[in-house]
């Protein structure tokens, strides 16, 4: 039911917040605040007996204290149609690519996670056609995972590369404090390949107002959830989460909070947790599968954002020097799906991260000037041919085909009886000279 009653006072303003007592008022509830800059919504963040923060999703400037406010007695929604497919988005659901607005079911953002009874146990591998995805740290649907990299590596370039391969129904790409050429490059992108027609894309960049960063996970999520239910499987891909957090501590300072670890707020775990439990399989309807990067400022991976992250998601992947590190990364749920893929496949995936990490101290003996054995001229070979042929992002083959070069990278450097795989396996796969 609408709150009819019409408020012509604020108490406070600070940035984007709003203040001002009301009654029969419920948190995340939606207002309209009319003033002389026009008309903007805003969300309750905050009760305090009778007194409601608000926050503004344009930000206060022009609205003053004789702003008139009107709340509407329902959370922020955003319509939902197959139309979306296709289109860019604000982080507040407003046409960024200039089409028209989307008419359809509006669809509540920022709902409680899916019951646990409605899910399945994670089953069905999601193909991205990256070797060091699908062969060593194989994605499944429903997972989340965290892509953590330092400022300056090319994770929104692997994104748009996995956009382009995964075997999803749709890809959701929500984007948080991104240069306006960015999110031009994600377009570009998906544009030019034909994936841009399964996609949908809620993009806040850096000059948009900071609310409408702390919404782009809701939004994304309010969507993927409904393609879900439609029975599609749906791929989530959300940068940066480090922006995320960043919005909430700045909203938090302006409301002068208690600030936790490093400025930001107390809630911070719950926070994150609330968006990254959104990933599900459900019970007879599609997926929703979560990868979201989180940068580490300074490369610190124990700065509150990926340390909170990483108790709450299944793994990461680590992306360092313009690859993604064999050891830092893990997929916890791989095991649900590679043991289905081809009889070979754990048998490779072990000898050759085996092998690898031999290789690496190899090179560190060579470092150091230590002579060279032909074990070690051997290793150095490998090494080589495993970075170039595996661990580079441009490479786009299925998996089995990466099974394949695997066996051929294996046997151009050493010898059947030094790979340490079973015989039968080896009889079976090892390429024919």
């Amino acid at each position: 039911m609408f709150n009819n009653k019409v408020y012509h006072k604020i108490d406070a303003l600070s940035g984007s917040i709003a203040t001002l007592r009301a009654e029969g008022v419920r948190y995340g509830e939606i207002a309209e605040i009319d003033s002389r800059a026009g008309s903007s919504l805003a969300q309750v963040i905050k009760l305090d007996g009778g007194n409601v923060t608000l926050q503004i999703f344009a930000g206060a400037r022009g609205v003053d204290t004789s702003a008139r406010v009107r709340f509407l007695g329902e959370p922020m929604k955003v319509p939902f149609s197959e139309a979306l497919l296709g289109r860019a988005f604000t982080g507040a659901g407003v046409p960024r690519d200039g089409g028209p607005e989307i008419q359809g079911e509006p669809s509540p953002i920022g709902q409680p996670s899916v019951n646990p009874a409605r899910r399945i146990m994670p089953n069905k591998m999601v193909r991205t056609n990256i070797p060091m995805i699908d062969l060593f740290n194989s994605l499944v649907k429903s997972q989340k995972l965290p892509i953590f990299a330092k400022a300056g590596e090319p994770y929104n370039e692997l994104l748009a590369r996995i956009a382009l391969q995964a075997d999803s129904d749709v890809i959701i790409i929500g984007g948080m404090g991104l240069k306006y050429d960015e999110y031009l490059k994600f377009r570009s992108t998906l544009d030019s390949s034909g994936a841009l027609s399964k996609t949908v894309m809620f993009m806040h960049t850096a000059a948009d107002p900071t609310v409408e960063c702390m919404l782009v996970p809701d939004v994304s999520l309010a969507v993927a959830e409904k393609f879900a239910l439609r029975g599609k499987d749906v791929l989530v891909l959300l940068t940066d989460m480090t922006s995320f957090a960043d919005a909430m501590k700045e909203i938090a300072i302006t409301m002068e909070q208690i600030p936790s670890n490093r400025g930001y707020p107390g809630d911070l775990y719950s926070q994150l947790a609330a968006r990254y439990e959104k990933a599900v399989d459900f019970d007879g309807a599609g997926s929703i599968t979560i990868l979201a990067v989180t940068t580490m400022p300074g490369d610190d991976v124990t700065h509150p954002v990926p340390d909170n992250t990483g108790y709450i998601t299944e793994g990461q992947f680590y992306l360092k020097g313009g690859r993604i590190e064999p050891f830092g990364s893990l997929s916890r749920l791989k095991q649900q799906v590679n043991k289905n893929t081809r009889e070979d496949h754990r048998t490779v995936m072990d000898a050759m991260i085996r092998l690898y990490a031999q290789y690496k101290e190899a090179l560190e003996k060579q470092s150091m000037g230590f002579r060279m054995s032909a074990w070690d001229v051997k290793l150095l070979k490998y090494g080589a041919s495993f970075e170039k042929n595996m661990m580079d992002l441009s490479v786009n083959i299925p998996l089995e085909e990466a099974l394949d070069l695997g066996w051929r990278i294996l046997a151009e450097c050493f010898d059947k009886g030094e790979v340490g795989i079973p015989t039968k396996l080896v009889d079976r796969f090892w390429p024919k000279q």
